[in-house]
């Protein structure tokens, strides 16, 4: 990727005759757009026009800007899952306004199964997904060719439509047990036995403008070359014949980026913290309180249960499990967390931008990102350590750290343990996220600035990342009930991981 952003520093408008025009967007509520800007610059590299209408756009905005510019081809890319049902709306609009322009479909939430199962069904005109920017030039070219697109869109029809049959049988395939049956079955540690660790502090703690110097260290740095399409983890990469010496002149690069926003402060880095007494209710219900007396209920986290049958002896995990429930005695806490890198950002992104530096903008960002992520890791570490300290001993390398070699989880709303980006909204309000650090939700609840992390501590020793995979609607509707929301609302956002067709 390295040499297309090198080439499209030196290429002068007009130097060549174009391929073709092709519209970008990240759609409505989404931000994240780095694998977009770097696909727009591969794009641009082979002569393509490259509109870019950036993030958060409306369906209307990508539609009627697709036609007033008469564009070949429009390519749509999000990160959220609530992305994945905006890019099914742009699909059915695009179909209702009887249009015939190929929609390409990217970004990190996407697949090829979900665009032929979810998105193509709903678009007469080809929907092709791109896995990353390399392929990205040759299913454009194909689709812009008068003579390569007929035979391209049958191949991809074809493809799909066996995706779709494949996807079918194997939903068929899969079994399932009642909510009742999976709550039965649940992750029972012995509370009997078990005494949760007390926390030395509780409440809530803010690290605003916090040691970028520090966070540094904490950086893991293979997801920053996986960003730039290197696969390969850091630091083999560097030996690598495929990318050893690209990824050698990134990382120089980056670090000497680094050095710049370190020593002249040009991003800044906020977190807050909070840790509170709670029990789990209702199975899957976790009750966070106002005090240690746990009379006052400050709020109340609502998680979702694995439902598919397991084998005998594993339980069906919910992360409620993970906490002491009420009727035990026992007094348990939970951790809650948010935390940017990306104070600064836009700003420093329009001057590389003005400069015509697609490239440090391009890094800027996943610099930013990548502070994130290791702010998220060395608070965890502190909360670990000293704040809950039921971990005081611990003494782990930073790979030890990145291969989650220590006690506790710390799972994210919106994720696959977690599904349900709304309980966002319930962490971002007992902590104050937006007012003491500047992290705000977008309507899809994306976290802008985009390098931005939010978290769930949860400190039993038993407790484990896992997918809930699909649910069935009856624990979509327990849900509902027990969240007090809308079913309409409740399956927007469950939407990914229904196993059932909402018109049934």
């Amino acid at each position: 990727l390295i040499p297309y952003i090198e080439e499209e520093k030196k290429r002068s408008p007009g130097s060549a005759q174009s391929a073709g025009k092709i519209l970008m967007a990240t759609v409505k509520g989404d931000v994240h757009d780095i694998g977009k800007n770097i696909v727009g610059v591969v794009l641009g590299c082979n002569n393509f026009d490259v509109i870019d209408l950036g993030v958060m756009v409306p369906t209307e905005k990508i539609l009627d800007t697709a036609i007033k510019e008469n564009v070949d081809v429009i390519g749509l890319s999000g990160l959220i899952t609530p992305s994945l049902d905006e890019m099914v709306s742009v699909a059915k609009e695009m179909e209702r306004r009887k249009m015939n322009i190929p929609l390409l479909i990217g970004g990190a939430t996407t697949s090829r199964v979900h665009t032929a199962v979810k998105i193509a069904p709903n678009y007469s005109a080809p929907v092709v997904h791109v896995l990353d920017a390399s392929r990205s030039v040759p299913v454009a070219a194909k689709l812009v060719s008068n003579e390569a697109r007929g035979e391209f869109a049958a191949s991809i029809r074809e493809e799909y439509d066996k995706l779709r049959e494949d996807h079918r049988k194997k939903q068929d395939m899969k079994e399932f047990v009642s909510i009742a049956e999976a709550r039965k079955n649940r992750f029972n540690p012995g509370w009997e036995d078990y005494t949760p660790p007390v926390p030395n502090k509780t409440g809530v703690i803010e690290y605003i403008n916090f040691s970028l110097e520090t966070l540094r260290k904490y950086i893991d740095w293979t997801p920053f070359f996986q960003a730039w399409e290197m696969r390969g983890k850091y630091p083999e990469i560097f030996e690598t014949a495929k990318y050893g010496t690209e990824a050698k002149k990134l990382f120089a690069d980056a670090n000497a980026l680094l050095d710049r926003i370190v020593n002249e402060k040009l991003l800044q880095a906020n977190g807050v913290v909070g840790i509170f007494p709670a029990n789990t209710t209702n199975h899957d219900d976790v009750e966070v309180y106002t005090g240690e007396e746990r009379h006052g209920i400050l709020a109340e986290f609502h998680f979702l249960r694995q439902q598919a049958i397991k084998a005998s002896g594993l339980p069906n995990l919910c992360l409620s499990d993970f906490v002491a429930p009420k009727e035990s005695g026992k007094k348990d806490y939970i951790g809650l967390f948010a935390v940017t890198a990306g104070i600064g950002v836009d700003e420093l992104v329009k001057q590389f931008e003005a400069d015509h530096d697609d490239y440090s903008a391009i890094m800027v960002k996943a610099l930013a990102d990548r502070l994130a992520e290791a702010f998220a890791e060395y608070l965890h570490e502190v909360v670990r350590k000293e704040l809950w300290g039921y971990a005081a001993d611990e003494k782990l390398s930073n790979d030890e750290l990145i291969g989650e070699k220590y006690s506790g989880i710390r799972p994210a709303p919106g994720y696959p343990g977690c599904p349900d980006h709304s309980e966002k909204i319930t962490l971002f309000n007992l902590l104050g996220v937006s007012e003491r650090t500047g992290i705000n939700l977008t309507e899809n609840l994306a976290m802008y600035p985009t390098a931005a992390v939010c978290g769930i501590y949860f400190s039993h020793p038993g407790s484990k990342y896992f997918t809930t995979g699909k649910l069935n609607k009856d624990q979509v509707l327990d849900y509902h009930r027990r969240k007090g929301m809308s079913l309409e609302e409740i399956e927007k956002w469950l939407r990914p991981v229904l196993n059932y067709d909402e018109s049934d």
